[in-house]
């Protein structure tokens, strides 16, 4: 229940709660209601931040969900041109995180860190299509020790203006690891192949637990 109430909050919050905490301090001075509205803005702040355990299954024969949120988008594409895949087919999964969703992304499989790429770009609404094209984006590439490689892709927003990876190329990782956040509301793609769909649109996703596919 404790850890219901009080999650393990983000090392990314912390700034932002210590300015919410000094903010409310200064309002309540002056108004009680202005500082109860601060009050209410820095909790929703905690929450935003936090960092709860997950529970993955271990087995690379499936996909894990690498964010929080509901599924935006199911289609068929060509890989990132970005990272030269554009000749190659994929499955992308897109799940859309609004302001109250966990946004701590985890891995969706263990394995070896092959390539890191961040795009600069625009801060469009994270739900529509275009913005796997034109925002700002930071790209993973993974393979497991199968030799099976994903494409994960983090997308900035129209609020959220900050993409975090926490991850370097080469490391080793494990299933449901975290790798990175991105604030405040926003994206997180996945692309593959060889593995069967096992979610549908608008389905909800917990990042490090929910299966997304399994292996052929």
């Amino acid at each position: 229940m404790i850890d219901l109430l009080f999650p393990k909050l983000h090392k990314e919050g912390y700034r932002f709660l210590a300015i919410g905490a000094v903010v409310t301090f200064i309002l309540l001075l002056i108004s009680n209601l202005l500082g109860l509205i601060s009050f209410a803005l820095t909790v929703w702040v905690y929450y935003f931040f936090r960092d709860p355990e997950r529970y993955p299954v271990n087995d690379d024969n499936y996909l894990l969900s690498p964010a929080d949120g509901v599924i935006s988008q199911i289609t068929e594409t060509n890989g990132p041109i970005e990272l030269g895949l554009e000749k190659e087919k994929y499955t992308r999964v897109s799940i859309f995180m609004n302001v109250f969703n966990c946004h701590v992304n985890r891995l969706p499989f263990s394995g070896k860190i092959k390539k890191i790429f961040y795009k600069p770009g625009k801060f469009l609404n994270a739900s529509l299509d275009k913005a796997s094209d034109d925002n700002e984006r930071n790209y993973v590439i993974m393979n497991n020790s199968n030799g099976t490689e994903l494409v994960l892709v983090q997308i900035a927003g129209l609020i959220a203006r900050r993409i975090v990876c926490e991850i370097k190329e080469n490391d080793e990782a494990k299933q449901g690891d975290r790798f990175g956040i991105i604030r405040f509301g926003s994206r997180v793609d996945i692309y593959f192949k060889n593995y069967e769909l096992m979610v549908s649109k608008n389905q909800e996703m917990i990042s490090g637990e929910t299966i997304i596919a399994r292996k052929k």
